[in-house]
């Protein structure tokens, strides 16, 4: 049995130990407004290009973004590569081709719920490493969070057209965020989340080049289509990964996983707001469910720390310079 280190007191306590700051919840916002259109983005897109190219098209609009941030472009230490490769493969290319390929057979409301249980995942993953179960009280709000987003997004999935297959691609995706959101953090507070996010996002234009190109054929061309992919790469690839990936180097890769919660409500509230689409009652309650979950695991604790969590002092390396 690993034994558990003794939690620290006075200024030197971590972040896990410590509430979300306005800062904190300022991110997490963030995330979920700009990850809450990406099934709606990504859905324009399908209707035009092949799920591959969609991927392709995505990381490239995203790398090109960060491109011009010099911050992006900062040294990053060589034993460090194969950790932000791997977050390219599990972050990025998996599951974007995984997303656009599941959403030819499933709706997008659907795959929204599904990416729910991310956070799940998350945590599961966290103490796999960690070799310990959350505490009660962020168990609690992780299952309540998760409940909120079933009810948010149940009146649609009711009315869903859905394959065995389709759902099976996204939960296999959502695992590999589990994944990724674990090794995005401590990433983020060796190197800083630009530099990483940047070079993941190469490592995934690589990768996906061969499968993107090849689908041309198989694409159409339409305006609707490639501006749909430019947003979504440009805002949900670039800036929403760099977002988080400083959301879980502030605050634990599990804390910060909770901004998927909000994605669906923000995806429903999106759809009334341009779609004219009506707001079922349960979705009202689920948002309720979801934002009480996130409070019950923003709280802060001083029992020993979460490992993926950050020191106070270390909160950002520099992206804001």
């Amino acid at each position: 049995m690993l034994k558990q280190p003794a939690a620290p007191t006075g200024p030197d306590r971590t972040r896990d130990e410590a509430g979300f700051s306005s800062a904190d919840w300022a991110l997490l916002v963030a995330v979920a407004t700009m990850w809450g259109s990406s099934f709606l983005l990504i859905d324009i897109g399908v209707d035009h290009f092949a799920p591959e190219l969609v991927a392709l098209l995505r990381v490239a609009f995203g790398a090109a973004t960060l491109a011009v941030v010099p911050a992006a472009r900062r040294r990053v230490p060589r034993a460090a590569w194969p950790a932000v490769a791997l977050l390219g493969v599990v972050w990025m290319a998996a599951p974007f081709v995984l997303f656009a390929v599941a959403q030819q057979s499933i709706d997008s409301s659907l795959a929204g719920m599904l990416n729910g249980a991310a956070p799940l995942f998350t945590a599961i993953v966290a103490g796999l490493v960690a070799r310990q179960l959350p505490r009660r009280r962020r168990a609690a709000g992780l299952a309540i969070g998760f409940a909120g987003v079933v009810a948010i997004s149940w009146p649609a999935v009711q009315d869903a057209e859905a394959t065995a297959a389709g759902a099976g691609l996204v939960l296999l995706a959502t695992v590999l965020y589990g994944v990724a959101f674990n090794v995005a953090g401590p990433l983020q507070r060796d190197h800083g989340a630009l530099p990483v996010i940047w070079r993941a996002q190469l490592v995934a234009l690589a990768l996906l080049a061969p499968f993107g190109v090849a689908a041309v054929p198989a694409s159409t061309f339409a305006w609707s289509s490639l501006l749909a992919v430019a947003v979504l790469g440009s805002v949900g690839t670039a800036a929403a990964f760099v977002a988080f990936t400083m959301l879980a180097g502030r605050v634990g890769s599990t804390r910060a996983s909770v901004s998927v919660y909000f994605v669906p409500a923000v995806a429903i509230a999106l759809g009334a707001l341009f779609r004219d689409e009506a707001i079922a009652a349960v979705s009202v309650l689920g948002t309720v469910l979801v934002t009480a979950g996130a409070y019950l695991t923003s709280r802060g604790s001083r029992a020993p720390r979460d490992p993926d969590a950050s020191p106070r002092g270390s909160e950002r390396r520099g992206d804001e310079s």
